[in-house]
């Protein structure tokens, strides 16, 4: 961690998940001065006090707890006193139940996110990264779409506001493994109980990303990012299929395949930059920057001037990434911590 966090407080927003955890992980030792959980569910919260408590002895007073909810304003002006950064990870985000509940996934994904950055800059929050999914990307269910209006939100509010005194950018990644929610821990555990593994479309691609390659896409946007931006990082993608069998394969298993069909509001491959993203995207290297759109609403001066010129690439998606094989995603499941716990315990 470079001296940008030194002595400064970051907050996360529903920083009891899998990405609070990871960020504190990797910030707990650093030279930070405060890292601020803010969520909704005191049982999580009292959990990770425990845990931190008991790994990092000495550092675990960086550690501050607030209960609220990104639904409520007051809730989350509340815990804005003294903030330097926000890392955003409030959500619901899992696919079928917000296609059954959109207007919970809108309540959060959408208000929330509007109701954090409001009370941001408010209080002068110097940086806010937000975190969004590729599914917001020609966006077909309720999740991605609530996703993909939050991203709308965030570049009006970076028109709005001095990017002097608060800079307000956006990160989106595809499925990050074992994740809360994500597929390889239900393998597993079918594993362990002697179930078929289900599969919903064998053909079907996905992009695949850990956790710590999650928290260098926000540090790299936290660093990088211009207000409005959208900041996204060349994952790799796997077939559903190779991903079921290199899990068999680490785990030793002869549990058959079973293919039980997609479900509610599922794409057969995943977008990471849309076309017209693509159009205004900058290379540059491992990532690509997109940055917003800053003009009015008086359209007539661009009549007569624009830039004809646009990027070659066209469109980022899961089937024309880089593709791994079985043997590079079992290489990938061994990356983590995760995966090798599950096997000594196995």
């Amino acid at each position: 961690m470079g001296s940008i966090f030194k002595n400064k407080t970051l907050l996360i927003t529903g920083g009891t998940g899998s990405f609070g955890n990871a960020v504190l992980n990797r910030f707990i030792k650093s030279d930070i001065g405060e890292i601020r959980i803010f969520s909704r569910d005191e049982k999580k919260q009292d959990d990770m006090r425990h845990l931190f408590q008991a790994k990092f002895p000495e550092e675990s007073e960086k550690l501050r707890f607030f209960i609220g909810d990104v639904r409520d304003l007051s809730s989350v002006r509340g815990v804005m006193y003294g903030v330097d950064y926000i890392f955003n990870a409030a959500a619901l985000k899992q696919v079928p139940s917000c296609e059954f509940f959109p207007m919970e996934a809108v309540k959060t994904n959408v208000i929330g996110v509007d109701n954090v950055l409001t009370a941001a800059i408010e209080a002068g929050v110097r940086k806010v990264v937000c975190l969004s999914t590729d599914k917001a990307a020609y966006p077909i269910n309720a999740m991605g779409t609530s996703k993909a209006m939050m991203e709308k939100v965030i570049v009006a509010k970076s028109r709005t506001v001095d990017p002097e005194k608060t800079t307000i950018s956006c990160t989106r990644y595809g499925n990050v493994m074992c994740s809360r929610g994500s597929v390889i821990p239900l393998f597993i555990n079918q594993i362990k109980a002697g179930l078929p593994l289900t599969v919903t479309e064998p053909t079907m691609t996905r992009f695949i990303m850990s956790l710590d390659e999650a928290v260098d896409l926000v540090l790299f946007a936290f660093e990088n990012a211009e207000s409005g931006d959208l900041m996204v990082q060349k994952a790799p993608a796997s077939t559903i299929a190779d991903l079921a069998q290199a899990v068999k394969e680490l785990f030793r298993a002869e549990n058959e395949i079973k293919v039980i069909g997609i479900r509610h509001g599922e794409k057969m491959y995943e977008t990471l930059l849309t076309n017209e993203e693509c159009a205004r995207a900058v290379d540059l290297g491992n990532f690509y920057q997109v940055h917003a759109d800053k003009r009015g609403l008086n359209y007539d001066k661009y009549f007569t001037r624009g830039d004809t010129k646009r990027n070659l690439l066209t469109e980022f998606n899961s089937n024309n990434t880089a593709r791994l094989n079985v043997e590079q995603v079992k290489e990938k499941l061994l990356s983590l911590a995760y995966i090798r716990e599950e096997l000594e315990s196995a």
